[in-house]
This record gives C-alpha cells, sequence and structure tokens, in this order.
C-alpha cells in the first residue's frame, strides 16, 4: 500500500465512472427512460469482491470545524423534533449501501451486510462516506450537542460495496463488463449485487448515494442494475438514491439543460445520463438545496428523474474513525478541511424521512411510501422541475398531512425558503389555564364561604406536605 501521500478527500457524492463497456457510441438523439430487463437480475452472487483487490491509498479522515451547540441549518429545515412527535422510525432496517459503515456508539447496532471491495464485512469506512450518511439517517441524539440523524430509531445495514482507497491487483481487462469507480474500486455490477442482498437482509429502505454518469449518447450497460432496482421495489422496498454532483474532474461533468418549453418530463434535452437515479418511478431520487438559502445547488444534476430534493450543505454527522464517538463536518484533505456537500448528504435526508413514515404507517406499500414523500414536498410554484423534482422533503407533513387514499395528491404549491427564525412562543395554553384557574379560584371561594362556619380545621403535620 503506497504511503507517499495522504489522498484528497472528495467532499461531494462518490460516482461510479460509466465507462463505454466495450459497446459503441450512438449518434446524439433524444434520451428515452431506461427500460428494466427482469432477465438481466442476478440473484445469489458471492458477498464479496469478484476478484481480488488491495488498498492502495490510505484512508480519508474527518475533522469538525464548527460548534454544534445548536442544530445546522440542514437539521432545522427538517424540523426534526417536531417529526419526532409522531414517528422516530422505529423497527426500520435502511440498508446503506456506500463504502461501509463504521460503528459508532450513536449508531446503535449495526448490522453488517458484507463488502464487495475487500474481505470485510461491511462495518469499515476507509473513505469517511458511508457512516456520515448513515448518521444523517439514524444516529441518536446526544445531550452534549444538537445532532441527531432523521430515524434516530432505526437500525442501519452496512453493506461496503465501493472505495476510492481500493483497487484490483490486476488491471481490468479492457473489455470488462463493469464500469468501475472513478480511480478506485467497486461497478455497476457489484451495486446490482449490494441491493439484491440488501433486500435479502429485510430491509424497509435502501441508501444509495452513488451515482454512474455518462454522455446521453454512450451505451452503458446497467441492466443488472435496473433489475436489481426493480427486484427491491417489487419486494416492497423504498430505494432512494442521490442524483449526483457536477464535477469538473468526475464523470458528472456536464449539467443537463433546461427542457424545452419548460416541461419537466421530457427527456429530449438531457445530455448526461445518471443510474441508478433515472430509473425512476422504481427509485426515489433526490437532488440537493442549500441549506442557508434553500436555492437548489449549482452542483446537483438536474434531471426528469429528479423526485424531491433535500439539503446538501451545511452537514455534520459521524466519525468514521474506528473507535471514535466525535462528530465531524469536514473531510481532511491536503489543502485543508473541505466541507460535506454533495446530494450523498441530501439523500439520506429522504431515507431517514421513508423510515419515519414507514414506521407511522406500516400499511404503506413502497410506492405509497415514495407517493406520500413527494406529495408532501415543499413544490417551487411549478409543482414539479428538473432541478429539484417535486420539492424539497418536509418530515412532518410526510407524517401528518391527510392524503387521498384512492389517488395521488399533487404536491403542495409553496415557495422554498431558508429555514424562518424562530416563532414567538404561543400563550394560548398559558392564558386559558391562567382564566380557568381564576374561574375556579372564584367557584373555590364562593363554596368555601358558604361552608367554612361547618368545617373543622385540623393542622397537617409536616410529613403531610
Amino acid at each position: 500500500m503506497s504511503r507517499a501521500r495522504t489522498r484528497i478527500a472528495a467532499p461531494l457524492a462518490l460516482a461510479l465512472t460509466a465507462t463505454l463497456l466495450g459497446l459503441t457510441s450512438s449518434p446524439a438523439a433524444a434520451v428515452t427512460p431506461p427500460r428494466v430487463d427482469a432477465s438481466a437480475l442476478i440473484r445469489s452472487a458471492p458477498v464479496a469482491p469478484p476478484e481480488p483487490t488491495e488498498q492502495s491509498h490510505l484512508c480519508n479522515t474527518a475533522t469538525l470545524t464548527r460548534n454544534t451547540a445548536n442544530p445546522t441549518a440542514a437539521q432545522s429545515m427538517m424540523n426534526l423534533e417536531e417529526a419526532w412527535r409522531f414517528s422516530r422510525g422505529a423497527g426500520q432496517r435502511v440498508a446503506v449501501i456506500d463504502t461501509g459503515v463504521t460503528p459508532h456508539p450513536r449508531l446503535g447496532r449495526v448490522t453488517a451486510g458484507g463488502d464487495y471491495v475487500s474481505n470485510g464485512t461491511g462495518l469499515e469506512d476507509c473513505d469517511a462516506h458511508g457512516t456520515l450518511v448513515a448518521g444523517i439517517i439514524a444516529a441518536r441524539p446526544s445531550t452534549s450537542d444538537a445532532f441527531a440523524g432523521v430515524a434516530p430509531a432505526a437500525s442501519i445495514i452496512g453493506i461496503r460495496q465501493s472505495s476510492s482507497a481500493f483497487k484490483a491487483k490486476n488491471d481490468r481487462r479492457d473489455d470488462d463488463p463493469a464500469p468501475a469507480i472513478g480511480s478506485g474500486y467497486g461497478s455497476v455490477r457489484t451495486l446490482a449485487h449490494a441491493i439484491v442482498r440488501a433486500v435479502d437482509l429485510r430491509a424497509t429502505v435502501i441508501n444509495i448515494s452513488e451515482v454512474a454518469c455518462a454522455p446521453a449518447a454512450d451505451k452503458v450497460d446497467d441492466r443488472a442494475l435496473g433489475a436489481a432496482i426493480r427486484y427491491a421495489y417489487d419486494r416492497d422496498v423504498v430505494v432512494v438514491a442521490a442524483a449526483g454532483n457536477i464535477t469538473r474532474d468526475g464523470a458528472c461533468q456536464s449539467q443537463n439543460p433546461t427542457p424545452p418549453a419548460g416541461d419537466p418530463d421530457d427527456w429530449s434535452a438531457v445530455t448526461t445520463i445518471a443510474s441508478p437515479a433515472w430509473y425512476s418511478p422504481y427509485v426515489l431520487t433526490v437532488a440537493s438545496i442549500d441549506a442557508a438559502t434553500g436555492t437548489p445547488s449549482d452542483f446537483s444534476l438536474h434531471g426528469p428523474w429528479v423526485g424531491v430534493a433535500a439539503p446538501g450543505t451545511d452537514i455534520v454527522s459521524l466519525d468514521s474513525a474506528k473507535g471514535s464517538g466525535r462528530l465531524v463536518s469536514a473531510q481532511r484533505s491536503e489543502n485543508g478541511p473541505l466541507p460535506l456537500i454533495g446530494t450523498s448528504f441530501a439523500a439520506p435526508y429522504v431515507a431517514g424521512t421513508a423510515a419515519l413514515v414507514r414506521a407511522r404507517f406500516p400499511d404503506l406499500s413502497a410506492r405509497e411510501v415514495m407517493d406520500r414523500i413527494v406529495a408532501t414536498a415543499h413544490a417551487p410554484g411549478t409543482g414539479h422541475d428538473q432541478r429539484i423534482g417535486h420539492g424539497v422533503v418536509d418530515p412532518v407533513s410526510a407524517l401528518t398531512a391527510e392524503l387521498p387514499a384512492d389517488q395521488r395528491a399533487g404536491p403542495q404549491s409553496a415557495p422554498i425558503a431558508a429555514p424562518a427564525p424562530p416563532t414567538p412562543p404561543d400563550h394560548t395554553a398559558r392564558n386559558v389555564a391562567v382564566a380557568g384557574a381564576g374561574v375556579s379560584a372564584a367557584l373555590i371561594a364562593t363554596v368555601l364561604a358558604i361552608a367554612l362556619p361547618h368545617r373543622r380545621v385540623r393542622k397537617l403535620d409536616p410529613d403531610e406536605f
């Protein structure tokens, strides 16, 4: 393993680099939604990397660069304290398919879901990524700070499916049918295996904070991944995926333009495809908004497959270092701390919300859970666009709104805004209580005035106070 230098920590979502897989490119043409090929499903793949691997870089480390005495803007926007009045996600098993999840005191017991990168169990996070995602979903509150996950009573299944710190021992063949994850290890093939594995481990929600991007003209073979997504959907599992980040050096380099005539369901303007994000409606795809302003994040990849949005900035979560109980807000790099931003961290806010909804409404199907989250999102006024889908997720509304049982309700039309300042305290209950006490006192005085001549007074002993 090379220790010449520490690899620069990536602050955005890990990208599965979608190469051409030995297929030819076609001329630019209108993109259509991908078709699920059920015959491509691989049902019983080994829970292990498909080839020998080795660690090639030092592990990422993270640090805390901010005060955590008060909730972040992202947490304030989610209004978690109010949401917990109705659900805390009890009984839900959320699979985090990512870079692994390091056990942390505030995660409770984490189920080892398997390792498709090395010979581990899924409970090792060398990239300081999967543990952060898990913390946003299910970290327990603490009296020492204001951070907590969306669904603190849910449990986590940790599956390591990718890592930028590992590589194959032998160079991949040019005709290898699995696209690689950037300069690291993992592919859409192992991502498909991990999804099936999560379903078989009885996950009720799956979070995928990874995305494979490619130019729309390229023919990317992600059939096994599409079949795995459909496998989970048909078995009543809510799958939540990140929309992807625009990065200069990554696979998602080109932003999708606004569709002609402003039709959010039009695929004709798509220039960059993203998988598994584009397998809507079987997956709920999450874009990012700025937590401080509520505006769509510039780095968030647009697309007709985007379902909802959540805060992808001002992120605090759990440290991935083994044995640590700390919080972190940035990854260390050669150029200093890099704040945690990206659709990677927006997705778990929605996965946590799905866990809350499933716990409160156990009879809802996966489709109905996704529909409820979409229907109660705060829309930008138009009801839907390719930047943030149907709007910003609202956990409280998702848990409390009365929606028609026989139809899918449309999303609320409300402006997207930054977290509102604290509202003045409501003294209605106190005023009613004071008024009631006054009436009661008057009534008691009247009764005493009538009864006093006829009662015997006894002095209480000190022990009776």
